[in-house]
């Protein structure tokens, strides 16, 4: 199984991040970049079925982003975007936890973000919604902490829609069936502390519940 993540793909959230992780150099303004920005986590970041998130004590600062994940479900290889809804069939909401100090130097050091995104439990995922339930509309998502909703967008805010990105995928690697994708997070990240609640809903279901502990 392969745990696909797409950085930036929010415009408001592009924003927050240059001011969370400012980078090594001025950046150069794109209203639209050439392809998703992909980064892959580790099989053992996959966090499921309600278990709790442990904070990990080597970064001293944690970070939730709430996303859309999509399910591939068939084997598929340079799929045009015209075809490339029928390779997901069911929707949830996930965390990509980010420890986001350590993100912050490789960033500004020119280094690989790897180990601020792809750590143990750091892929946190909810109960899956198949497609066929949700409609031809936007798919609307939030994020509530500590019963206080901290995240909210929908799939129509998306640089590059769940299709595109799919599309775009395969064009490097061969989409199994089981593969997973984060689709980004929209602007309204935070920090984490043992004891919060997390509650992930798209619309009124609540499809993601679990404490960080």
């Amino acid at each position: 199984m392969k745990i696909f993540c797409v950085g930036m793909n929010y415009p408001q959230h592009a924003e927050e991040f240059d001011k969370l992780c400012p980078p090594s150099a001025a950046k150069v303004e794109d209203d639209r970049p050439e392809g998703p920005v992909i980064f892959i986590k580790a099989d053992s970041s996959l966090l499921k079925d309600g278990k709790p998130f442990f904070v990990p004590d080597w970064c001293e600062r944690v970070d939730y982003e709430a996303e859309l994940v999509v399910r591939i479900c068939r084997l598929g290889k340079g799929i045009p975007v015209r075809f490339a809804h029928r390779y997901w069939d069911a929707v949830t909401v996930g965390i990509d936890f980010t420890a986001r100090d350590v993100q912050e130097r490789a960033r500004r050091e020119g280094l690989p973000w790897t180990i601020s995104k792809a750590f143990d439990g750091s892929a946190a995922i909810g109960r899956w919604m198949p497609k066929e339930g949700l409609g031809p509309s936007p798919i609307p998502f939030h994020l509530d902490k500590n019963g206080l909703t901290v995240q909210r967008a929908d799939s129509s805010g998306m640089c590059f829609s769940i299709d595109e990105t799919i599309s775009y995928l395969s064009r490097f690697f061969t989409l199994r069936t089981g593969d997973l994708l984060f689709t980004g997070t929209p602007v309204g990240v935070g920090p984490v502390q043992p004891g919060d609640h997390l509650q992930g809903y798209i619309g009124s279901d609540c499809v993601l519940d679990f404490f960080c502990r």
